[in-house]
């Protein structure tokens, strides 16, 4: 992966389409790379989630290229690198596995990232309903030494039809339940990153199936 880290840091100082064309060949060793390795993730966590199926790597990898029709930074690339990868691809609503490759702030992760209105309600109730076995997942200290913080963008008050005076209601605030882990470049350079996402993502194991379940009986 030194090459793709080589290349995103090259791309960050370089993000427009004259530069980019001119080491296309580079993007596409680069793309290349993600999607072997995603091929490969793809085929360990299905020892240990079956639940994911079959997704092909080309329906996990993400795009490079930048929608700016309605953005400010009109700078037309992503300056790095990722997939996910659940049951349907990286357009599934369910809970799923992510990679993310970026000079300096790349980690693993995954869970439910922004969920719709309908998806995000479910996981709510089922977490009202379930809400010690939930904590437990989520502060078990195997758990926490890898992922040790939740995406942390949470309402103010309670979410709409539910308990204001629930005891673990700050669990209903937060309008995504993902989680990520942090991984430095020498070790996404190293002959050892497979297996640390693969050791992470295992861990996430547990989580994702009670957000799938809620998903599965809620939708």
């Amino acid at each position: 992966m030194h090459e793709v880290l080589n290349f995103l840091s090259e791309l960050r100082e370089n993000n427009n389409k004259e530069w980019f064309d001119q080491n296309r060949d580079r993007y596409e060793a680069s793309r290349k790379k993600i999607l072997l390795l995603t091929e490969q993730v793809i085929h360990e966590i299905a020892a240990f989630d079956p639940e994911i199926g079959e997704p092909e790597a080309k329906n996990c990898v993400f795009r490079i290229f930048r929608d700016v029709r309605f953005a400010t930074d009109k700078t037309p690339y992503k300056t790095n690198m990722g997939s996910y990868i659940a049951k349907g691809g990286r357009k599934s609503v369910g809970a799923g596995y992510y990679l993310h490759i970026e000079p300096g702030s790349s980690f693993v992760g995954g869970g439910s990232y922004c969920p719709p209105a309908d998806a995000l309600k479910a996981i709510r109730t089922e977490i009202f309903d379930r809400s010690a076995e939930f904590k437990q997942l989520i502060t078990n200290s195997s758990f926490l030494k890898v992922y040790p913080d939740m995406y942390d963008d949470k309402l103010k008050t309670a979410p709409k039809g539910f308990p204001k005076d629930f005891a673990e209601i700050d669990l209903l605030k937060y309008k995504s339940y993902a989680f990520t882990s942090r991984i430095d470049d020498s070790t996404v350079a190293s002959d050892a990153y497979s297996l640390k996402i693969v050791a992470a993502l295992k861990e996430l194991y547990p989580v994702n199936q009670f957000l799938n379940e809620a998903l599965e009986k809620w939708l």
